[in-house]
C-alpha cells in the first residue's frame, strides 16, 4: 500500500535515501539559521526589542541542521550535495520570496517594512515546516533513531510559527493589516509553486535511488499534482490566517540545546 508512511519508511531504511533526506533537510536549516542570524543584527532601531527572538529563531535552525548532520554520523554517513532543484530556500529566493542574501550580506540596517516581509515570509513557510514535521511526528515519534530529533525538531516549528503569528498580530494593530495580508498571500502563492517543484525533484532522486518503477514514480508525482492543484484553489488560505495562538511569547527564552545529538 502506498501511504506517507509507507514512503518515509522506504526512506528512512535505505541509507543512500536517509543520506539524501537528512542532506536536504540539514542545507535548509542552516541556510535558514543563517538568514535569522543576519536579520537579527540587521534589525532597525525601531524593532531592538525583536533581536533575540529573530536570533533565537535562527538558533533554532542551526540546531536543526545539525541533529539532521548528528542523525547522518549515527549511521557513518556523510552528506552529500544537495540537488540544485531540491534546494528550497535557494528556489524561494530566486522567486523573490522574503529578503534576498545580497541585501543580507550587507551591513545596512533593514526597515521596518523588510522586518513585516521576513515575518511574512516566514508565517507562509513555518506553516509548512510545523504541518511536514507534525506528519513525521504522527508516525515515528517512538522510532529508536530519529523519534527525538523529530519531537524536538516539530516543537521548534510550532514555536517558529505561533512566534509569526503574534508578531504579524502586532504589527497589523498598529496599522500595517493591508500590507501583511498583500505579502501573506503573495509568499502562499509563491510557496506552493516552489514547494510542488521541489517535491517533484526530491521523489524523482529518492525514485533513482530506491529504484522505483516509474508507475510508482508516476504515481506519486501525480500526488503531487493533485495537492498542488488544492493548494493553487483553496489550502493556500491556511498560510495567510492570522490567530492568536496559544503559545504566547514562543520564542522568549533561550534555544534548547541538542547536546543529545552532537
Amino acid at each position: 500500500m502506498l501511504s506517507a508512511k509507507n514512503l518515509f519508511q522506504e526512506i528512512l531504511d535505505d541509507d543512500e535515501s536517509f543520506r539524501l533526506f537528512c542532506s536536504i533537510a540539514a542545507s535548509g536549516e542552516s541556510q535558514g539559521g543563517w538568514e535569522n542570524g543576519r536579520i537579527a543584527a540587521l534589525v532597525p532601531a525601531s524593532q531592538r526589542a525583536l533581536a533575540p527572538k529573530i536570533a533565537r529563531h535562527g538558533a533554532d535552525e542551526d540546531k536543526h541542521g545539525r541533529i539532521f548532520d548528528a542523525l547522518l554520523r549515527k549511521r557513518g554517513l556523510t552528506a552529500v550535495p544537495v540537488p540544485h532543484e531540491t534546494d528550497y530556500t535557494m528556489l524561494l529566493e530566486k522567486r523573490g520570496f522574503g529578503l534576498a542574501h545580497e541585501q543580507l550580506g550587507r551591513e545596512e540596517p533593514l526597515t521596518e517594512r523588510d522586518i513585516i516581509t521576513y515575518l511574512a515570509h516566514s508565517r507562509v513557510t513555518e506553516q509548512r515546516a510545523s504541518e511536514q514535521m507534525r506528519l513525521l511526528r504522527r508516525y515515528f515519534a517512538d522510532h529508536p533513531d530519529v523519534g527525538r530529533a523529530v519531537k524536538m525538531i516539530s516543537n521548534d516549528e510550532d514555536n517558529h510559527l505561533a512566534y509569526c503569528h503574534e508578531e504579524l498580530l502586532r504589527f497589523a494593530a498598529a496599522g500595517h493589516g493591508r500590507t501583511i495580508q498583500h505579502l501573506l498571500r503573495e509568499c502562499a502563492l509563491a510557496e506552493i509553486r516552489v514547494y510542488r517543484d521541489v517535491s517533484l525533484a526530491v521523489m524523482d532522486h529518492m525514485g533513482r535511488v530506491l529504484g522505483w518503477s516509474r508507475a510508482k514514480a508516476a504515481v506519486l508525482a501525480a500526488g503531487i499534482h493533485a495537492a498542488h492543484a488544492y493548494e493553487r484553489l483553496f489550502g493556500w488560505r491556511r498560510m495567510v490566517s492570522l490567530t492568536p495562538p496559544e503559545r504566547r511569547d514562543a520564542l522568549g527564552g533561550p534555544a534548547v540545546a541538542a547536546s543529545e545529538f552532537a
